[in-house]
């Protein structure tokens, strides 16, 4: 019986991600390292079709998630299942790997200088065999460029003689070269002008109606990840705080450490942003090399009692589909 519901459960879900750990050695004097718990017994489920955002301070372990995810990073300990398929063997990873691509922060530093803008969307297509002729794959180069807004007679240029919103549309172009089901993107509009971001987000939404893509949408910016995002998960220091869908968690934040962030997003209308009360937390981040006991964020926070020293609170659900992970909730 359990054994089914598990089964049915890999199927709900495109991606499932269980208690996964990425922990990096970091040498800290002569013969000494100690680990960095980067992510630390972090778990969610992505349905297919859906967007999860994921979001949290600089440091909280967000991208090493998307990169871990993605097998970039080979995971301390955890599972990832992939449409209904534990990736462990080379033959699922091989397979993940051509259905789940990414989308990285920085459209300057993750294209290749040295490759014309043909070359850099067509790696994916020519690593996995996907085009048996040279004017097939033409044709789908094109055919990229021109989804992802960009003039085909461009595909000779470099890289450098776009701007910020030209290359990232390149890495988005690169991304859906190998036809994937999932796309991490790693702050995609982050470095990118307030004029363009919404293009760009416009763009991934447009792309994922008309293709049925699954992404893990990964941000700082709350009000960004609200407006693409069906659900949110926000983390600290390497563990889930609180998951939920969009509007119960912009509306209705639980977790002290959401409230907090909640807070500081800016309020269009002035009357209202005059009757906003900012939240600021105490004390700086802790050192991820010297997390807090208990839980990470007890250091900070003014409901932490004693138990919080103790043990770390584990997700649980208070309401439907709202998860948090806190003793004092």
């Amino acid at each position: 019986m359990e054994q089914n519901q598990a089964q049915q459960g890999r199927q709900e879900y495109l991606v499932q991600v269980n208690h996964l750990k990425q922990y990096f050695p970091i040498s800290t004097g002569f013969l000494k390292t100690t680990m960095l718990k980067a992510v630390d017994d972090v778990s969610f489920q992505i349905k297919r079709g859906e967007t999860l955002g994921l979001v949290g301070e600089s440091g909280c372990g967000k991208t090493t998630v998307g990169r871990t995810l993605l097998r970039l990073y080979k995971p301390t300990d955890g599972e990832i299942w992939f449409d209904g398929e534990k990736i462990e063997s080379k033959e699922s990873l091989k397979n993940f790997r051509k259905r789940a691509q990414m989308v990285f922060q920085d459209p300057y530093s993750s294209l290749n200088p040295r490759m014309t803008v043909a070359d850099i969307v067509a790696e994916p297509i020519d690593v996995h065999h996907l085009c048996s002729t040279k004017k097939e794959r033409e044709d789908r180069i094109r055919e990229l460029m021109s989804t992802v807004g960009l003039n085909t007679e461009h595909a000779t240029r470099y890289a450098h003689e776009f701007s910020g919103g030209q290359r990232q549309r390149i890495g988005i172009a690169r991304a859906l070269a190998s036809r994937p089901d999932f796309i991490v993107c790693d702050e995609p509009v982050s470095a990118l002008d307030v004029s363009i971001q919404a293009q760009v987000i416009n763009m991934l939404e447009d792309l994922q109606a008309r293709m049925g893509l699954t992404y893990l949408f990964i941000a700082h910016d709350i009000s960004v990840v609200k407006h693409i995002s069906n659900r949110i998960a926000v983390m600290y220091l390497g563990h889930m705080m609180e998951l939920a869908s969009s509007n119960e968690l912009t509306k209705h934040p639980l977790h002290p450490y959401t409230v907090s962030l909640m807070s500081a997003v800016p309020i269009p209308d002035p009357k209202e942003s005059r009757k906003q009360q900012r939240i600021v937390l105490e004390g700086d981040v802790p050192s991820p090399l010297k997390v807090p006991s208990g839980c990470p964020f007890r250091t900070r926070c003014s409901r932490a009692t004693a138990a919080c020293a103790e043990t770390c609170p584990t997700m649980r659900e208070v309401s439907p589909d709202h998860f948090v992970a806190c003793h004092n909730i």
